[in-house]
């Protein structure tokens, strides 16, 4: 059995560092950027500013990771890893609040290290579930850790959003005085719930102790090891290769959605309701595929959330109205939350426990370049054929692949494999 208290501190997590996500990343920064931080320099200057913003962080998370994990494998400090991310992108929330009119290169820089907060993170957050939870209930608690955090991020976004639209109601001097404290109850929210995490999970220590300095060098011996070690896990490799594709088209959907949506003609205020409706649905949804994933078995839940998936971006092509808009909100935050908390699971069950941050950092630097070719197909397909709707159509391949390379990959034998390691 679990500890209690340490999957709870861990579960606590995912409910803090969401709200960055939806109220910065997804729905308040981008319009504050655009209006605010960037006036004067031009719609189409501040639309690139924003996206090099994104393609700045996402790159220094992706070279951080891998070596980020491999020092936490080595000195035993995944915990404290989580700890000093959550600091970083908690105080780069709360400063956020200090970006006023024209100041888009502080907001950039803010967002570069509130996001390296948040993903590099994550890394040991996603690694830790190792340490939390048995084998017999990383399904259930991964998509726990999913579920609460729709909860947490959306709750904290409703508030936001409230606090935003009836800015006098809640005694401030306008729409942009709140939206600045917007930016520092993300901070305080993220800080205050990472608590239960730093107090109560307990992780497995290496065999052996090594010093920092040791432990730098270390890592970028054993980050050219990786590569070649993951061939000693071959159904890891075939699962990790299968994951690229089908995760590909689930970022791809969560990035593009909002742009979709604004480009047949959707409201900005529409939209947001939308990211509202895909969290509150999420955290139901996800605690039942979890439950489903015990009994069926994780694979096939698995399945069944790309095959919806499928279903989603084929409807998105016919998409019309904000209606259409919010029914596919709600089927997003149906299988969102499920396939991603499944597909981290069943990667959990597949590397070997005493190398668990290195292949995680391993999996977040190898999605961060592989997740390219999403945006890049949509792009290449949209700017073709002059239209996003077979743009956002031709994101099925991404599921039908993901789907075919899934079939050959083998979890038990996978799991013996990574156990194996346990012995030597």
């Amino acid at each position: 059995m679990s500890d209690r208290k340490a999957v709870r501190g861990w579960l606590m997590y995912d409910w803090a560092n969401s709200a960055f996500v939806t109220t910065i990343i997804a729905a308040v920064m981008p319009v504050y950027y655009d209006k605010v931080a960037g006036k004067g320099l031009g719609e189409n200057v501040t639309t690139v500013y924003w996206a090099n913003t994104q393609s700045i962080a996402a790159l220094i998370v992706a070279i951080l990771s891998p070596i980020l994990g491999a020092i936490a494998d080595y000195t035993g400090s995944k915990v404290k890893f989580v700890s000093f991310f959550a600091i970083l992108g908690s105080i780069a929330s709360m400063l956020a609040a200090l970006i006023g009119e024209g100041d888009w290169l502080l907001a950039s820089v803010l967002v570069i290290l509130g996001t390296i907060g948040f993903a590099a993170g994550n890394t040991f957050y996603d690694a830790l579930l190792v340490d939390v939870a048995s084998p017999a209930e990383r399904d259930k608690v991964s998509a726990q850790g999913y579920a609460w955090g729709y909860l947490g991020g959306g709750l904290l976004l409703g508030i936001n959003v409230a606090m935003i639209q009836a800015w006098d109601t809640f005694g401030f001097s306008s729409s942009e005085s709140a939206t600045r404290m917007v930016f520092l109850t993300v901070g305080v929210w993220w800080l205050l719930f990472a608590i239960p995490l730093v107090r109560h999970v307990k992780e497995r220590k290496p065999a052996s102790s090594t010093s920092a300095g040791q432990a730098v060098k270390q890592a970028f011996t054993r980050l050219a090891q990786t590569f070649r070690r993951i061939k000693r896990y071959p159904e890891l490799l075939k699962y990790m290769i299968a994951y690229w594709f089908f995760n590909d088209g689930i970022n791809t959907v969560i990035v593009m959605a909002t742009a979709y949506g604004s480009s047949i003609g959707i409201e900005m205020g529409s939209l947001i309701t939308a990211l509202l409706i895909t969290q509150l649905v999420g955290f139901p949804s996800t605690l039942l595929f979890g439950r489903y994933a015990s009994k069926l078995g994780a694979k096939k839940v698995l399945y069944i959330t790309l095959a919806l998936y499928i279903v989603i971006v084929t409807l998105g092509f016919f998409m019309e109205n904000a209606a259409h808009f919010f029914i596919l909100a709600t089927l997003v935050g149906l299988v969102q939350g499920g396939s991603q908390a499944i597909a981290r699971s069943i990667y959990a069950d597949l590397v070997p426990p005493v190398r668990a941050a290195e292949f995680f950092g391993f999996l977040t630097i190898s999605s961060k370049f592989s997740s390219v070719a999403g945006p890049f197909v949509f792009a290449l397909v949209a700017g073709n054929t002059d239209s996003s709707r077979i743009g956002i159509l031709s994101l099925i391949g991404f599921f039908v692949v993901g789907i075919v390379l899934l079939r050959f990959v083998n979890l038990s034998k996978g799991k013996q494999e990574a156990l194996a390691e346990e012995s030597v």
